[in-house]
């Protein structure tokens, strides 16, 4: 949480932290400031004090809602820093010590500021953290009843949006072809879908950041295939519905994935489907307060590979095919934050209180033009009791309401 800052700079050794860019879409900024209409900011807190926020005057009053102690600049905080850095670190009495780097700015401009700190101090190390281990991501790791209430309300805008996906998608008329018809009798595309869960999300204060994953047929077993917008929507195929959206400006994420087959599913994934079903399902009975994460990752791995498929802990080198990521990872500011599961991570990823994580096992096979993925969010309650934050219903074959067997 973010009272445990101050104990992680002590103990990564950081005399001052140092944010920079905009309010929103930059997750240690928006921490501090909550969003808002910032840009170009930077933000400094040393050890046992506030934070003090440097923006644009003409922003001033958008800055001031974050409560934070807020200087106007005549400029942009990036460009002081680089023609006067005296301005700010003289201001805050930093001249020497070890200065952490964070936040989210153009490359070009980090490396002439970081030029001019060094060359006006001499005495300040400037420190970047690697980002999976980062002291924001170990502040964000868990979190406390206000935040888990917003990603709970995200839950809820995200599986009331997968709801009406379904009931759109049964609703459509079926060509000869079983391929999905718009009113004008052209096929329904992945785009045209698309299309009405952008509107959705816009509707319910919600945006797409990082692009939904809504793939079919072979794009359905590449992971990360965010879907061929011209490709039709068909029965009998399966469709990953993977679906993370984020509060307007850059708040808290939700992450939910549903496998669907519209009409009916072949016998083989209908069998791939219940394996991904039955050892998602052996997670969750075995979720455990304070386990360590990636003892779930073994389970899984252990479970597909008696099955016959490729795993990330018994095959070396890229996967094609098989079970060919980890299980989950934390949520929050960021769609993938700590903890983190992969059986090689560290051990201190653990299912502690405040956590907030995802369950996502699911295999793959792009050539044979499917794959499956279920995937909820969980909070680690103050009680030890693991919760799921959106009920969404499993079922894998969604019937069609204008269309019959033949």
């Amino acid at each position: 949480m973010k009272s445990d800052l101050d104990g992680l700079m002590k103990e990564a050794k950081l005399d001052a932290i140092l944010v920079l860019g905009n309010a929103d879409h930059n997750p240690p900024m928006y921490y501090f400031t909550g969003g808002g209409h910032v840009s170009n900011a930077a933000l400094v807190k040393k050890p046992g004090q506030d934070a003090v926020l440097y923006c644009n005057a003409m922003e001033r009053a958008e800055a001031a809602r974050s409560g934070l102690k807020v200087i106007p600049l005549r400029t942009g905080a990036s460009e002081v820093l680089i023609k006067q850095p005296e301005y700010i670190f003289e201001e805050q009495n930093i001249t020497k010590g070890r200065v952490g780097l964070y936040g989210t700015l153009d490359i070009g401009e980090v490396l002439s500021l970081a030029q001019a700190i060094r060359n006006t101090y001499p005495e300040i190390e400037l420190i970047g953290e690697p980002p999976e281990n980062s002291i924001f991501l170990r502040a964000m790791e868990t979190k406390d009843e206000s935040e888990v209430a917003r990603i709970r309300k995200m839950g809820k805008i995200t599986t009331e949006i997968v709801g009406m996906t379904a009931s759109f998608l049964t609703q459509c008329e079926v060509g000869d072809d079983e391929v999905l018809l718009k009113d004008n009798g052209s096929p329904l595309t992945v785009a045209d879908v698309k299309s009405k869960i952008l509107l959705w999300l816009a509707e319910r204060g919600a945006v797409d950041v990082e692009g939904t994953i809504f793939a079919i047929g072979r794009d359905a077993g590449i992971p990360h295939s965010i879907g061929t917008p011209d490709d039709r929507m068909r029965l009998g195929q399966t469709i990953v519905f993977d679906i993370f959206p984020a509060e307007s400006g850059g708040g808290y994420f939700y992450d939910f994935t549903r496998t669907w087959s519209l009409g009916y599913a072949t016998p083989e994934a209908q069998k791939l489907f219940d394996e991904v079903n039955g050892v998602y399902n052996k997670v969750i009975d075995n979720l455990d307060l304070n386990a360590e994460f990636k003892e779930y990752q073994k389970m899984v791995c252990n479970e597909f590979h008696r099955n016959g498929h490729n795993t990330p802990m018994h095959t070396e080198g890229v996967l094609d095919d098989g079970y060919v990521h980890s299980l989950g990872h934390g949520l929050g500011l960021n769609v993938h934050e700590r903890p983190w599961s992969r059986h090689t991570s560290p051990d201190a990823n653990l299912l502690r209180h405040g956590v907030i994580f995802t369950i996502e096992p699911g295999l793959y096979y792009p050539e044979k033009g499917m794959g499956v993925r279920i995937e909820d969010s969980y909070w680690v309650r103050p009680d030890g009791k693991m919760e799921v934050l959106a009920e969404y219903p499993y079922d894998f074959v969604l019937p069609m309401k204008k269309w019959k067997k033949k």
